[in-house]
């Protein structure tokens, strides 16, 4: 637990990955660039978000296997994966590709719920079985099985010359330990804690009626930890450090926060959910603002999320001044 007498555990970072639809390969470039400077700069993981029919990652995987080639230590994650979008039998194929290619690196995160713009795109992505597929936790389920090593088939044995497997090939046996989900509920936090899940929490929750965003994801990690106290737990904040930004970024940086807290202990929908506040300014400051907040006191290690959309300078700066100023500050230690 992060306290000014109890250092940060471990430290990472998270990244949409955006890119110019016209020209997409700089903004990949780009990703895989920043999660190198990570391993540079000492970060334990990275991250990278997942968006579809969007100008940002839309398939995580992939960019994690080529950075898996152009890294050696630092863990890479997803936050999240949403299940909706994918087949758990060829999920877990290519994440245990990932975590093979990796030496036991990768970290899944993954999230329930049936895709985003689910009317606009049910035609396309399931044209045949829309109306019957089940995109709650038993699809997570089914992928656990199957990265666990449980059967996949009915058959194994020899065909002709080829040999085939009743389980999903490659088998990597530590992937099950390092699966996350990304829960904002008090349940979801729960039945994560049962079935041996980490749990990765964002800077969004579900409030049910409430306003105090900390005290809500407070409530839902404490649930977890009674769970499941072996458990790992992530927090993920936009936190964005000033103390090496030059005065235009951060006067862009105040107005990207600006815009976002409107938001700020404002129910949002039916299920009332609720979007912390950004803190951006330096890393003294965002330090003892961190340390006041309920939530991040229960946590062992964090994964700060980065701006969208800014400029590859400005992740440079952020980054570095995260490693350099704001982790120390939390008492947390660069790896080598």
């Amino acid at each position: 637990m992060p306290t000014p007498s109890q250092p940060l555990e471990r430290l990472g970072f998270l990244t949409i990955g955006s890119f110019d639809g016209a020209d997409p390969g700089p903004g990949h470039e780009t990703t895989l660039g920043v999660i190198e400077l990570g391993e540079r700069l000492g970060f334990d993981s990275a991250y990278v978000r997942h968006r579809h029919l969007q100008f940002g990652i839309s398939s995580p995987v992939a960019v994690l296997a080529a950075a898996t080639q152009r890294t050696s230590r630092i863990e890479l994650g997803t936050a999240v994966i949403p299940l909706g979008w994918e087949n758990p039998l060829r999920l877990a194929e290519d994440l245990a590709t990932v975590d093979v290619l990796s030496g036991g690196r990768l970290n899944p995160g993954l999230s329930i719920g049936p895709p985003m713009q689910w009317e606009h795109v049910r035609d396309a992505l399931y044209p045949d079985t829309a109306d019957v597929e089940d995109f709650g936790r038993e699809r997570v389920s089914r992928l656990l099985r199957l990265v666990r090593g449980e059967p996949a088939s009915t058959f194994s044995g020899k065909v002709g010359l080829e040999m085939f497997s009743d389980r999903v090939q490659p088998h990597s046996p530590g992937l099950i330990d390092r699966m996350w989900l990304g829960a904002g509920s008090e349940g979801s936090a729960v039945w994560a804690a049962e079935h041996g899940l980490n749990l990765l929490t964002s800077n969004v929750v579900r409030g049910g009626g409430e306003t105090d965003f900390a005290a809500v994801q407070q409530r839902q990690i404490r649930a977890y930890k009674d769970a499941h106290p072996a458990g790992r737990v992530s927090q993920g904040l936009v936190v964005v450090p000033t103390d090496s930004a030059s005065s235009a970024q951060r006067e862009r940086y105040a107005a990207y926060a600006r815009e976002r807290d409107v938001r700020v202990g404002v129910p949002q929908g039916p299920a009332g959910v609720l979007y912390a506040k950004d803190l951006v300014g330096t890393s003294d400051e965002i330090a003892e603002g961190l340390y006041a907040h309920a939530a991040f006191r229960e946590v062992g290690e964090a994964v700060f999320a980065l701006p969208f959309g800014f400029p590859e300078e400005d992740y440079l700066q952020i980054l570095t001044d995260i490693a350099t100023t704001l982790g120390p500050a939390l008492g947390w230690t660069p790896r080598g």
